[in-house]
């Protein structure tokens, strides 16, 4: 028996591969297949089944895509109710891989399909758990999300989490491994580790979902400080429960390479969101007017998700050579599947054709520095609230990246302000989404907040993050 853990740090996403016997299980694969195609046959193994532990709302899965190619048949927990053909198992029921057992736990609360797979092994013993959403390291899923299609408050399917997580998971034994489907950074959860596996004994010891005194603190304690769920969340859900189209169908198209007077045409034509994914430095001096800049090289889909929102927003890309395909892979497993094509040759190809360009008014912190001594400025912080909480600037306003939709239109466009993040990756988007709808009045800060910490600009107290995140 071997168990793989394929982590994908972006969306901090964990898919799972295992194999008895000459046969294959994967656990809620990503959306493109390929790359499991190859192990399968590298390992000269056969897939029996594709388990889902639900239907995911932060990412589009493989299961349709691979099990046209593999024919293995998709397998839900009870009360799932797919589009598409699957087994829908019943709560306990066994499946055979080779030499091991996989057992169906049917752990409503999330949302009320998710189930957690009970692995056996060889020897009868119980070994790992794939908790899916329901258990986390650290934390619990979200019980919010599935409020309108389970007809249900989230108080009610927080009640529901309970009775999964102390009537079907605690009495396991201790010495069971933890595999979830998420880990720190993903916006399923709220108090997430950043490791990826446990024992279920010190999860017993450590989570503080797993700690509560009764059902009534449990309930208190999972829904207190929950964030709105990301816009594109209800979409990946349909996705996933109602099928999508071919991720091969989906690369071909996004592979489109257009040259400058193509591009600006079809975007043009299109109505289409010019996403430049290069990074926040080579943004800033010089872009395609309009564009919104998402690097690649940071949290890239869960940004896309939460600031483009419309999973049918026709896209059109500006990458560096060579990063098309990867740009389009990661915007497919969040649902994005309508790339009509790159800029062929990237931001240089335009800028060498003549066309109209634009830029951002960035400068070093150490200027900032200066500009702003003994001056009364305006401050705008776009770091999550929790950050802020945590050492801010002094006179600074907190405006997370994340609310930019709402407090945007706040913003007074006669008045100058300073804006800045971690490090300069969400400044520039919030720059970039500023200066498209017309807002031009202000300076971003290079290397944000940590540049900004080595310099004599007065700042609150530092209060440790964790103590902020628990209060």
């Amino acid at each position: 028996m071997k168990i793989e853990q394929m982590y994908t740090g972006c969306l901090a996403q964990g898919a799972y591969y295992i194999t008895s016997g000459g046969e294959a299980v994967i656990i809620d694969p990503l959306r493109e297949t390929q790359p499991y195609i190859e192990r399968l046959e590298k390992d000269g193994v056969v897939l029996k089944y594709i388990f889902e532990t639900h239907f995911h709302a932060d990412f589009v899965s493989g299961h349709l895509d691979l099990s046209k190619k593999t024919k293995a048949p998709i397998v839900y927990g009870p009360t799932a109710n797919p589009e598409f053909e699957a087994i829908i198992a019943k709560d306990n029921q066994i499946f055979r891989i080779g030499n091991i057992q996989i057992k169906v736990l049917h752990t409503p609360g999330h949302t009320l399909e998710s189930s957690s797979y009970l692995l056996i092994d060889e020897n009868g013993t119980e070994t790992a758990l794939f908790s899916g959403d329901t258990l986390f390291l650290g934390d619990v899923g979200r019980p919010d999300l599935a409020q309108k299609a389970a007809d249900m408050t989230q108080e009610e399917l927080a009640g529901l989490l309970y009775d999964s997580l102390y009537h079907k998971i605690l009495p396991l034994n201790d010495d069971i491994t933890v595999y979830p489907a998420h880990g720190a950074g993903s916006a399923c959860g709220k108090n997430m580790q950043k490791e990826t596996v446990d024992t279920l004994g010190n999860q017993k010891k450590t989570n503080y979902a797993l700690n509560q005194k009764d059902k009534e603190s449990f309930i208190k304690e999972v829904t207190d400080g929950l964030l709105p769920p990301p816009a594109y969340f209800g979409m990946n859900v349909m996705m996933n429960k109602n099928g999508y189209h071919s991720f091969d169908e989906v690369l071909s198209n996004g592979m489109q390479a257009l040259v400058p007077e193509q591009f600006e045409e079809i975007a043009e034509a299109s109505g289409a969101l010019i996403l430049d994914v290069r990074n926040n430095t080579d943004f800033a001096k010089g872009f395609i007017p309009q564009s919104v800049n998402i690097g690649l090289n940071g949290d890239f889909a869960p940004w896309v998700g939460a600031l483009i929102a419309e999973v049918n927003q026709p896209i059109v890309l500006v990458t560096e050579p060579g990063n098309e395909e990867e740009a389009v892979t990661r915007l497919s497993r969040v649902g994005f599947d309508h790339v009509l094509g790159f800029l062929k040759g990237g931001f240089d190809a335009w800028k060498n054709s003549g066309k109209e360009v634009d830029s951002v008014n960035r400068i070093s912190a150490e200027q900032f520095e200066n500009e702003i001594k003994d001056k009364d400025v305006k401050i705008i912080d776009v770091r999550k609230e929790s950050e802020y909480a945590a050492e801010h600037v002094n006179g600074a306003y907190s405006k997370p990246l994340a609310y930019i939709n709402e407090w945007i239109h706040t913003i007074q466009p006669e008045e100058h302000f300073y804006l800045h993040c971690a490090g300069g990756y969400r400044s520039m988007i919030a720059a970039a989404i500023l200066q498209a709808r017309g807002y031009r009045n202000f300076t971003e800060i290079e290397g944000g907040f940590k540049a900004i910490a080595s310099t004599a600009i007065p700042k609150s107290d530092f209060v440790c993050q964790t103590k902020v995140l628990n209060h």
